[in-house]
């Protein structure tokens, strides 16, 4: 009666509707968020245009060799390896501020070496310590885009700071294509300035909870979520968990059970942590294995191997750059329409569609049998990336967000930003070899293909995520009736005590 008179002042409401200021907060905070996915987009999209033109000033493109090239575009992703598993930890800690703080810093590190760089050498190094951003935007930024913000914008902000990466990679393009590539330092600076707002910050409700300190949990959820009936709900169950989970903790700490390997055992192979991070990984390997990001980050080689035109090659990587983002806002405004599933596996479908029908024209094209139209070539890869771009791109995001489960949460992001990032570095380097050993068309079926089976995949298993809140998404794969039930009654005698 005791514990529950506590979770029933910590959860007291006036009833009322949350007002606009509310939704201004997460946004505030979630720009801080989503300005480092503008900044990895202009450090991402640089070698693209950086390549061409330091080989242009040295006369030669043996200055950087294909390999070289596949490893300036892949290299930051294999920098992130050990970041991955640093941030969630620091994260697990101190706190959600504590990494993006250490984060800003790198970053202004970063675009210090970029600028002033004058080998290749030093370009590799600033890839290699850009490496920080990639690991964060995998983990630390979905713990504050998940635990910051109410189900109803959770989506749409999630999905928004994905078209916000390929912002950066269209402006850092334009930059390369009509002035000097060391400009896109000078943006990148004048953007880290913006993001001193990290230090006011209020700290995440949800590691606050997981503290103990539901006092604090409790203000800084009213201060970002409101006081109405569905945040409230929110915060009960919240409180709720967070209470059991720890009490449970204490039980097994007094009767001195400190093996950490049987509890490591029993997480990973919980349902509640082994489902959903496999689902997430099969989001992320839909979006890889379509192609669209290697693309983006050879789409001047792509496309002035296909057209033999240079002036053709920038700009059709400005127009599809365009088109990519285009695409993405209106992935962005159709989630508030159709279901999370819905959108994914539909714009996957024809994203393919479209892959397969650009493959066979221009195999029909390698064979002779039909002479080439750039319009038609464009147009197709167009196609492609709208498809893509408001499909698998943006909702693979919004899916590995809504997934990650809050028991075990700093090590499911663990595995899960080493797993996509060894995906991503190992697609980008190896799309040259097999766009030189295959040519376009072969590599554009391989891709094809293989998209295909993650979505086949995917169709069979992966659930509905859309306005549920992350409890009640870890709870439908919950394995452990137990505590399943529990946390219900809880719930229960919460509202008898209102």
């Amino acid at each position: 009666m005791e514990q529950s008179r506590e979770v029933n002042e910590v959860t007291s409401t006036n009833s009322k509707n949350s007002p606009r200021i509310y939704l201004l907060r997460q946004i505030f905070v979630c720009s801080g968020v989503t300005s480092f996915f503008f900044l990895y987009g202009l450090f991402f999209g640089a070698p693209t245009v950086f390549i061409p033109q330091i080989r242009k000033e040295a006369n030669s493109t043996e200055i950087i060799t294909m390999e070289m090239m596949s490893w300036l575009t892949s290299i930051t992703n294999y920098g992130s390896l050990p970041w991955t598993i640093i941030f969630p930890i620091i994260a697990f800690k101190y706190g959600r501020k504590v990494p993006h703080i250490i984060l800003w810093i790198n970053t202004i590190v970063c675009v210090a070496l970029f600028y002033f760089s004058t080998s290749v050498t030093e370009l590799f190094i600033s890839g290699v310590l850009q490496g920080m951003l990639p690991a964060a935007l995998v983990s630390i930024s979905i713990m504050v885009l998940t635990e910051y913000t109410s189900p109803k914008y959770r989506g749409i902000l999630i999905t928004f700071k994905a078209a916000t990466l390929y912002w950066g990679i269209w402006v850092s393009n334009a930059i390369g294509t009509f002035f000097h590539w060391k400009n896109i330092g000078i943006l990148i600076f004048i953007c880290c300035v913006y993001n001193v707002s990290i230090l006011f910050w209020p700290e995440s409700p949800v590691w606050l909870a997981t503290k103990g300190r539901f006092e604090e949990c409790a203000e800084c959820h009213r201060w970002l979520k409101g006081e109405d009936k569905d945040s409230e709900e929110e915060l009960k169950q919240l409180i709720t968990s967070q209470k059991y989970i720890l009490e449970r903790k204490q039980e097994r700490k007094e009767e001195k059970v400190k093996n950490y390997i049987t509890v490591f055992l029993r997480t990973i192979k919980s349902k509640r942590f082994y489902k959903p991070l496999m689902f997430s990984i099969l989001t992320i390997c839909l979006y890889h294995f379509s192609g669209k990001m290697a693309c983006t980050g050879y789409i001047v080689h792509i496309i002035k191997t296909i057209s033999s035109s240079e002036t053709t090659a920038y700009i059709g990587m400005l127009f599809l750059d365009g088109v990519t983002v285009f695409g993405m806002y209106v992935g962005v405004f159709l989630t508030k329409f159709l279901k999370r599933r819905t959108l994914l596996l539909g714009a996957a479908s024809i994203g393919i569609l479209f892959l397969l029908v650009l493959s066979l024209y221009l195999y029909l094209i390698h064979f002779n049998v039909i002479s080439q139209n750039k319009y038609i070539t464009i147009f197709l890869i167009t196609g492609f990336s709208v498809m893509i771009s408001c499909g698998p791109m943006i909702m693979s995001t919004c899916f590995c967000s809504e997934l990650t489960p809050l028991k075990g949460r700093s090590f499911f992001l663990c595995i899960f930003g080493l797993s996509c990032n060894i995906i991503m570095g190992a697609n980008l380097q190896m799309f040259p070899f097999i766009f030189k050993y295959f040519d376009s068309h072969g590599t554009f079926v391989f891709y094809a293909f293989s998209s295909s089976i993650f979505l086949y995949i995917l169709y069979k298993v992966l659930p509905e995520t859309k306005d549920k809140t992350m409890q009640v998404i870890e709870k439908y794969f919950s394995d452990d009736e137990d505590v399943v039930n529990k946390e219900e009654i809880a719930l229960i005698n919460i509202e008898k005590v209102h």
